[in-house]
């Protein structure tokens, strides 16, 4: 029986639903929320953890305990979790059944760490960090006496204290949530709470709390007692010597570890090997070779930036790439491999970018960005797979980033750039400066603590990225399947495409960590709500992958009477669907929706190509035509199936 996952209301955002009917929490819905709220979590539990125990193990435990608060499987919160009420303070995206699931899993952990006697609490697995005292930047006087109160209180009481100031909830909803986390007093946790003095220079503009002093997620970093990493290293490597030699003996006689085969032994001059590791060997595009190429794509960009002679770095970024060693901070992309080149590669870039020397190569099938430090520091080596890009999609990689600012270096083709807001359509777009080079200026990412207050889109032309925090931005577009639209996906230009992408950016963190080639909205119903509600548009975003498997299909429900920006509620997911795309242009879904009047409506649209909609299950009805619309009870749940012109049957996107 499928399960409606999103509810909405006419007067809040779609995506708030009310906590008494809330439905089982799947592992992705919990996974989205931690990922979109991940500094908010980790800054309640890092406040509410007790401050005796050191800042670099209480950085450590509040990020343990926020990803531990994804659950193993589907579960539905208990009689206590459900009937909490959504915190004022994160109304929109943060208000769903999801962020107060995981929410309150994170609440309890850090109550249960702050008992007396509990050290095992703290001792996670992850994460981990080697040879750094990490603490949070410090903060001003007023910082200092608010921490100093805190210490004082015990747990629950500081609980109560940041469910206030940082989640803006009244001291009814503090004692259901602390009540729901295992309190046995809460009242008593809010007059300790109580007693906590406003600190004399209390900023107007927000809670104490938000400040640099107390936020996990913003850290300096220093390094540990040196003398005693160095007595460690020196004991860790006569163990590895001792291994080695042991190692050894046993593989020498009958057959234990024998020879590996027709394998060369390590280190073996291999002449292919050689050659793609040879900075002499690279190979460069002409200047204006984009101009007559047959594909304008990655092997069309020309070789650019200040450092194309330097042979040294080129061949450490070929080395590198060939064998990183345990010091290089390597990533790759879902589905890329991470062995070296077949030959010699493209070199597309070498230069400085903000006091880093940056390499770009190319090999036809992944970009290689080689990063290391001005004065010997971290060297970084990133690897993604774009294989089979075309000019819209090869329009800029990314060189750098540096404070939460990205450069990129865009195509030859490309001749000016700029910068607009997807929450504010209205708005105009502002230039961003290219260099000779093709270089621009920094531009701001996604803040990530309050992510939705802004979502920047860089422009190229005319075609419109967004950063997920890979090499290459992934092309955002609007329209119908190439099968059932005029002419398929396209920019996002006009009032339509810019409205749909307003109330879908905010989704875009579900996106990410999947080597997204493009992401696409399309308008595939409009549904008029009862109840005179006003109507509601369906959307379906789906988001295509460079290698062709993984993609991720949303289906959204956008009232139209929700406050401008709202991000619409996430009704369906799939993943390695080809559901609205060009192999299946078509989809059905439904969501339960709260009129004004405090009734519930099973609300269900189709794609063009559906002529009836039959529900089954909890809600029971059918209609003759691309809506369905069925008086339900609060936490309902239905079956969906559609008729399509040919006499097919079409289940609903779960």
């Amino acid at each position: 029986m499928e399960q409606q996952q999103a509810t909405a209301t006419p007067d809040d955002d779609p995506a708030d639903t009310d906590a008494d009917t809330a439905g089982p929490i799947d592992v992705e819905q919990a996974e989205a929320a931690i990922v979109e709220h991940y500094p908010r979590l980790v800054r309640l539990a890092y406040l509410i953890l007790p401050p005796g125990m050191g800042r670099t193990r209480r950085v450590l435990a509040a990020h343990a305990l926020a990803q531990r608060a994804l659950p193993r499987n589907q579960a539905r919160p208990d009689t206590q979790e459900v009937e909490l009420p959504w915190q004022r303070g994160t109304k929109g995206t943060a208000g769903d059944a999801g962020y107060a699931y995981v929410r309150l899993r994170v609440l309890r952990s850090a109550l249960r760490a702050a008992r007396p006697r509990r050290p095992w609490m703290l001792s996670a697995p992850l994460p981990l960090v080697w040879g750094l005292r990490l603490f949070p930047r410090s903060g001003g006087a007023d910082e200092l006496a608010l921490d100093k109160a805190l210490s004082e209180l015990s747990g629950p009481g500081r609980a109560a204290y940041v469910l206030r100031e940082l989640e803006r909830l009244d001291d009814r909803e503090v004692r259901a949530l602390l009540n729901a986390a295992g309190v046995a007093d809460a009242r008593d946790a809010l007059d300790e709470a109580d007693e906590v003095p406003e600190p004399a220079g209390s900023r107007d503009d927000g809670s104490l709390l938000e400040s640099a002093e107390f936020d996990p997620c913003s850290l300096q970093a220093r390094p540990t007692d040196l003398m005693r990493r160095r007595q460690h290293l020196r004991a860790l490597l006569v163990a590895v010597v001792a291994l080695v030699v042991c190692g050894s003996l046993l593989g020498m006689p009958g057959e234990g570890w024998g020879r590996g085969g027709a394998a060369a032994p390590s280190y073996a001059r291999n002449p292919s090997s050689e050659r793609a590791l040879d900075p002499e060997r690279l190979t460069r595009a002409e200047p204006y070779a984009w101009r007559t190429a047959t594909r304008a794509d990655f092997s069309s960009w020309p070789a650019r930036g200040d450092r194309l002679g330097d042979t040294a770095l080129l061949r450490r970024a070929l080395a590198v790439w060939a064998r990183p060693g345990r010091s290089v901070r390597v990533s790759a992309t879902a589905g890329t491999q991470s062995g070296p080149p077949s030959g010699p590669p493209q070199l597309l870039y070498a230069g400085v970018v903000d006091q880093a020397a940056v390499v770009l190569l190319y090999d036809g099938l992944r970009i290689a960005r080689y990063a290391e430090g001005s004065e010997g520091g971290t060297v970084a080596l990133d690897l993604a797979r774009l294989d089979a890009a075309d000019a819209a999609a090869s329009t800029a990689l990314v060189l750098g980033r540096t404070d939460g600012n990205v450069r990129y270096l865009t195509a030859p083709w490309v001749r000016r750039a700029s910068v607009r807001d997807l929450l504010r359509p209205a708005g105009r777009p502002r230039p961003v400066r290219l260099t000779t080079d093709g270089v621009t200026d920094p531009v701001r990412t996604v803040p990530r603590l309050r992510p939705c207050r802004g979502w920047p889109a860089v422009q190229f032309g005319s075609r419109l990225v967004a950063d997920l925090g890979e090499l290459a931005p992934a092309r955002l577009t609007y329209g119908g399947p190439g099968a059932t639209s005029r002419g398929g996906p396209r920019d996002v230009a006009g009032r339509d495409a810019l409205l749909s992408w307003e109330r879908t950016a905010c989704r875009l963190p579900l996106m990410t960590g999947r080597g997204v080639r493009s992401v696409n909205i399309w308008r595939f119903g409009v549904q008029r709500l009862p109840e005179r509600g006003g109507r509601a548009a369906w959307l379906c975003t789906r988001a295509e992958t460079w290698r062709g498997r993984g993609s991720r299909v949303l289906a959204q429900f956008q009232p139209w009477t929700t406050r401008r920006g709202a991000a619409g509620a996430v009704a369906a997911t799939a993943d390695g669907s080809p559901v609205c795309g060009p192999r299946a242009p078509r989809v059905l879904a439904g969501v339960l929706w709260k009129a004004r009047s405090g009734r519930w409506f099973l609300l269900a649209a189709g794609s063009r190509q559906v002529t009836g909609i039959v529900a089954s299950g909890g809600v029971r009805g059918r209609s003759h035509g691309r809506a369905l619309t069925l008086r339900a009870k609060p936490g309902a749940h239905a079956t969906l199936k559609g008729r399509l012109t040919n006499g097919t049957r079409l289940d609903a996107l779960r």
